[in-house]
């Protein structure tokens, strides 16, 4: 897993004033979820607000920095979070899973 080079979908994002991320997730991509939407005026999508460790891995899942990289990054941005390896492979798993970013 660490030779991986995970990449960002492309999805909407910001990072506020304190260098957290937030995600703009689309509800729906078909025509008709989108339709439904618009029907019943709602929003079609919701924010995914990362916290710190999150936020430094989206921002570093560009599809060039590998997993080993992400995690020296962490090392060096996290020196006394504890099992910051486990943390970062159960978040990749994660966000890979919810169809966020691509391995």
């Amino acid at each position: 897993m660490l030779q991986f080079r995970p990449k960002r979908v492309d999805f909407e994002w910001t990072t506020n004033t304190e260098g957290l991320v937030q995600i703009k997730v689309p509800k729906f991509t078909s025509k008709f979820g989108k339709s439904f939407c618009n029907i019943i005026k709602k929003d079609n999508s919701f924010s995914a607000n990362m916290d710190k460790i999150g936020s430094v891995v989206w921002k570093n899942c560009n599809g060039r920095n590998s997993v080993k990289e992400i995690l020296d990054i962490l090392k060096k941005e996290f020196p006394k979070e504890e099992n910051i390896d486990n943390r970062l492979f159960l978040f990749l798993q994660q966000m890979h899973s919810l169809n966020y970013i691509m391995l």
